[in-house]
């Protein structure tokens, strides 16, 4: 859910994007995110958050101190701050670390929460206008960013961005980072939420069943098939997907569609464009190379049914040789993977005449972080946001949750990651520039959920290609109707 969307679980992203149960991501990488997966909140939240407000002029007195040049939002000393974290794939130990750094340096203390039933537990408490300080907004129950946005229950975070970074004072917040990474959080040109994680998408094998069949990476969509052939003679699923949750099969599917079609199909799609499914060759050959997998039979048994954990589970235990996901993988199978599994990430492959290059790959920003906009302590949620942006609190966050922040060389060299994402940012390195990132898992909940549900009946084998691309395309046509629609925009 990080996210992204379920960035994932994580998730959208984001996961996980966010993650239902166990210590499940997702939901994406948004998450992205989410980065994550995102779960679509009942009317009641929806009419309830319709009532929400306010924005920076809510901080209580008791919670605001004087303001200098070291303390720019006027932490309180003495204050207490509400912090919730998302409990997926990255854990919450990060977090308490961070809490306990921040109670050292300003004497606020925190009521830590670490949960997957972000809804469950946030709903009740945005509703009545009663909403932790700061969130981790990601998993399967992720609560959508862009409702939260449309019933004012966000802040604004330009005051965290500009204001003077912690490591280089004579430079903003928001020119230490990873240049694009802010741009998952935006609705309506307003960051919102800070998709924290830096996160990679897309294809999971085991370097141990590869040497042991003597098959080499696939570069070509092709070379991917004869793979999942040679397996289901073995008795190996070809691939494995999060079934319960389509949120991963769509990052194969929108992944083909970039890499066929280039960055104008992706645009198409964020910018809600009349041919961007129906019409589209890229659309149309990224979606079919899918369901081929589907007709050949080259699925991992059960993988429809299955939630995230149990489809990546079977497949840790080398019941298939491919999985969909986001770099929160490694972290969420720790329990479940081999000592000798070597865990290890590539890109999509590629479809004849494709428009980008096999290392080209979805990296972007997940598992977002929000403060709403009715925290009743805003000064110390602000400064604790300009904390996770250090060098300190960065490579905190890389040794207890095993990935990488948005802040350029943020991250001390001493820290050593697990095989797996070390694979991916050897996969970030191999593609330069050539990433892309889809926004409209953030942007639009409602289309993404749709495009979710028909992915989840053509893998089923109920809808045909055709049938999901209607579907796709109606999605967008509707969100297009929407007004506010015309405020989202990439160029």
């Amino acid at each position: 859910m990080g996210s992204t969307t379920a960035e994932h679980e994580h998730g959208p992203e984001g996961v996980d994007t966010t993650h239902p149960e166990g210590v499940g991501r997702r939901d994406l990488i948004k998450r992205s995110a989410a980065l994550g997966l995102i779960t679509v909140p009942t009317m009641s939240f929806l009419s309830a958050c319709a009532s929400g407000g306010g924005g920076d002029d809510d901080t209580s007195e008791d919670t605001q101190g004087e303001t200098s040049e070291s303390n720019p939002f006027g932490v309180k000393k003495g204050s207490k701050l509400d912090v919730v974290i998302f409990k997926g794939g990255y854990g919450d130990a990060y977090a308490k670390a961070w809490e306990a750094a921040f109670q050292k340096k300003w004497g606020v203390t925190s009521t830590h929460t670490g949960t997957q039933e972000i809804t469950g537990k946030l709903q009740p408490r945005f509703n009545a206008g009663n909403p932790p300080d700061i969130v981790d907004d990601s998993g399967a129950q992720q609560i959508p960013i862009d409702v939260l946005y449309k019933n004012g229950q966000l802040l604004d975070l330009a005051a965290v961005l500009d204001a003077p970074s912690i490591d280089d004072p004579a430079k903003k917040v928001r020119d230490t980072l990873i240049p694009g990474t802010l741009d998952a959080g935006m609705q309506e040109d307003k960051v919102v939420a800070l998709n924290y994680i830096y996160t990679v998408w897309g294809l999971w094998y085991s370097g141990k069943l590869f040497k042991d069949n003597g098959w080499e990476e696939p570069k070509t969509w092709a070379d991917f098939l004869t793979i999942c052939k040679e397996a289901k003679a073995k008795d190996i699923g070809g691939l494995a997907h999060q079934g319960k949750y389509p949120y991963y099969i769509n990052v194969a599917i929108m992944d083909l569609i970039a890499k066929t079609g280039g960055l104008e199909a992706m645009k198409a799609i964020d910018n809600l464009d009349p041919k961007a499914f129906v019409g589209s060759d890229a659309a149309k050959a990224g979606v079919e190379a899918i369901y081929e997998i589907v007709e050949k039979g080259y699925l991992m048994p059960g993988t429809n049914g299955l939630t995230h954990t149990e489809s990546q589970t079977r497949w840790n235990q080398y019941k298939a040789v491919f999985i969909t996901s986001g770099s929160w993988l490694e972290n969420e199978q720790l329990k479940q993977t081999p000592d000798d599994f070597d865990m290890k990430f590539m890109p999509m492959p590629l479809l004849p005449d494709s428009v980008m290059p096999f290392e080209a790959i979805r990296a972007g920003s997940g598992e977002p972080f929000i403060i709403p906009s009715k925290a009743k302590n805003l000064p110390a949620a602000k400064e604790f946001m300009r904390m996770m942006l250090s060098k300190e609190w960065s490579t905190l966050f890389a040794k207890e949750a095993n990935s990488l922040t948005i802040l350029k060389d943020g991250v001390d060299p001493g820290v050593q990651l697990r095989p797996g994402t070390q694979s991916t940012v050897e996969a970030s390195q191999a593609a330069g520039d050539n990433t892309f990132r889809y926004l409209y898992t953030e942007w639009y909940s409602e289309m993404d959920t749709a495009i979710q549900n028909a992915s989840n009946e053509l893998m089923a084998k109920r809808i045909q290609p055709a049938e999901w691309l209607k579907r796709a395309q109606a999605a967008v046509d509707k969100q297009a109707e929407d007004p506010d629609s015309k405020k989202n925009r990439r160029d």
